[in-house]
């Protein structure tokens, strides 16, 4: 086990799901758990005690393996106030800490609607668990916010460390790359990273951890300031904005339809 004392584990989801499984030799605590049957089973193999879930939004594919969970793990469960989530037992919003006490590791959750309304992040020991809301090279759709949410909402977490490590919901990075490549075709950095990431698939690795840093400069969501991104977004539009929040709305308009 690394110095920290636990390690985080990709569980496989549905097609592109992940559940982020925090563990040590002994415990274990799952973000998102869509699906019931790889969380049970990794547990059993590794023969480890539940003593968590988190979940960041309401969405099915995170939260619907919670209670077949419960029929056989009795634990807390944390998750978002304000979103339909009936297995929750902990709900928390922004500025709560809860702690992990058996990995030992503690979050802050942090407020990051616009996917949906009351989505939620957990950061802690250098690492972010943030479900749809800020993919690699790319950001969830708006579902239940407004693009001005879901802009400030990715803000927030670019504000974070750059060596932060993002932990997102699924395995959307070469689609997103796609995307961001239309967008700054000339980005050395994205390019690069495409070469990386395309490999990590190749070889049926995830392409995650992501970092903050990494984000910030190859994730056009997290680069609405930049000119090229801007001029990119103008042409889609056939028209001039400059404002983050309107050139973050164009893209976001663009990459539903792209």
């Amino acid at each position: 086990m690394p110095e920290n004392g636990f390690q985080v584990i990709p569980l496989r989801a549905f097609k592109d799901n992940y559940v982020w499984t925090l563990r040590n030799a002994r415990c274990a605590a799952v973000v998102d758990p869509g699906e019931a049957r790889p969380v049970l089973d990794y547990l059993a193999a590794e023969k480890l005690r539940l003593v968590a879930i988190l979940a960041t939004h309401h969405h099915q594919d995170h939260v619907g393996g919670i209670a077949e969970i419960l029929e056989t793990h009795t634990v807390p469960v944390y998750g978002p106030r304000g979103e339909p989530i009936t297995t929750l037992t902990h709900p928390v919003g922004g500025g709560d800490r809860i702690a992990v006490e058996q990995l030992g590791v503690a979050f802050e959750v942090l407020n990051i609607p616009g996917h949906t309304r009351a989505h939620i992040a957990y950061y802690g020991s250098n690492m972010l668990f943030c479900g749809d809301t800020l993919f690699a090279c790319g950001c969830g759709r708006v579902f239940e916010g407004t693009p001005q949410q879901l802009y400030a909402s990715l803000e927030k977490l670019a504000a974070l460390p750059d060596d932060t490590l993002v932990y997102c919901g699924h395995e959307y990075t070469l689609a997103n790359i796609g995307f961001a490549k239309a967008v700054e075709p000339d980005n050395s950095a994205l390019l690069e990273r495409e070469k990386s990431d395309a490999q990590a698939r190749r070889d049926n690795l995830p392409t995650l951890p992501s970092t903050i840093g990494r984000e910030k400069a190859t994730n056009p969501f997290l680069r609405v300031m930049r000119p090229a991104v801007i001029e990119s977004a103008n042409k889609y539009l056939g028209k001039r904005v400059s404002d983050p929040a309107g050139v973050f709305a164009a893209l976001r308009q663009w990459k539903n339809q792209f």
